[in-house]
């Protein structure tokens, strides 16, 4: 399929006219990944209809909290002191996104951050549609050894500068997005676009007293000792493929995520999963980008039938956690 797609991309191409008539890349750098952490940066590279880049945008934002991972995008709490509120940035982010289909890499993480972000400004982010990149390289049969941006990055030949920072991500992923869709036109491949609902489920419980020491570096990290409290909730068996995840569920990981591992297995704490080291018969659900892969886990998952989801189907789940029953 792959060389198919490649030798159509290089001839002349009937655009479909089903496809989004723009497109807004974004890149946002957070605090973590639940749903009180927030943004500290927030890139938007705007296309046309062909992956044409019509400019491009890039802020700071004051968290109003801890920063989180310094060591990952690098705003420390002095950096972020002068920068402006989110409810500051809100209008000119959305003109950036109005009428136009939201791109970004691991998209459902992306929206869901800027649509908390947007209910706390008492305010909804003009945005409809949005489309994976992950999804879309899935979708062309892209040979690429994980699910990373710098992989993706590498495929098409773009050299990635500064890695998590939020213009640098987005310049990027513009750049590789740009061959994926021309790929995915000449092929006539469908996108996979996704609805956008805004979110109205947000906390804003403040995280203080954990500074950065002199250049960001964090002796004991920002998070919650790595040793994890004992789930609270009962296992209430196998996730039913279709269905919702249910607190207490035993989910594991396997392979490279888009987004730094620690943080994806917190956000899955705070929705009150049991995150498990290994798999075993009792293992709800396996996360893996990779399914096929020789990852004992992996190789486990399919010797024991347990259900197996991709990184961005889990965020999507995430959403929707249902609560363990009451007793």
């Amino acid at each position: 399929m792959l060389e198919d797609l490649t030798t159509a991309a290089s001839s002349p191409t009937v655009w479909p006219s089903a496809y989004p008539q723009g497109y807004a890349v974004v890149d946002v750098e957070t605090t973590g990944l639940a749903r009180d952490d927030r943004i500290v940066s927030a890139a938007v590279y705007r296309l046309d209809a062909r992956g044409e880049v019509e400019d491009h945008w890039y802020t700071v934002v004051n968290p109003e909290r801890d920063p989180g991972p310094v060591w990952i995008h690098g705003l420390t709490s002095e950096a972020l002191e002068g920068a402006p509120l989110f409810r500051d940035v809100a209008e000119e982010f959305a003109t950036r996104l109005e009428g136009r289909v939201l791109v970004a890499h691991n998209a459902v993480f992306d929206w869901q951050m800027i649509a908390r972000e947007y209910a706390r400004a008492r305010s909804e982010a003009p945005v409809k549609q949005r489309l994976c990149t992950i999804a879309l390289s899935k979708e062309l049969g892209l040979p690429l050894p994980n699910h990373k941006l710098e992989s993706l990055a590498a495929h098409f030949g773009v050299v990635q500068r500064r890695a998590h920072h939020a213009l640098d991500d987005a310049r990027v992923l513009a750049e590789a997005f740009r061959p994926s869709l021309r790929a995915a036109a000449a092929g006539g491949v469908r996108l996979p676009l996704h609805e956008c609902r805004p979110l109205t489920e947000w906390t804003d419980r403040p995280r203080t007293g954990q500074q950065a020491a002199p250049g960001g570096h964090r002796p004991t990290g920002w998070r919650p000792s790595r040793r994890r409290p004992a789930c609270p909730y009962p296992n209430p068996g196998r996730y039913a493929p279709g269905g919702r995840l249910k607190q207490g569920m035993r989910v594991a990981f396997s392979g490279d995520t888009s987004v730094e591992r620690e943080l994806l297995e917190d956000r899955a704490t705070e929705a009150g999963l049991h995150v498990a080291t290994s798999l075993s018969r009792l293992t709800s659900l396996l996360v893996t980008n990779d399914p096929d892969s020789g990852t004992s886990k992996a190789v486990k998952a399919r010797q024991y039938g347990t259900p197996v989801v991709d990184e961005a189907a889990f965020g999507q789940l995430l959403g929707d956690v249902e609560p363990a029953a009451d007793g």
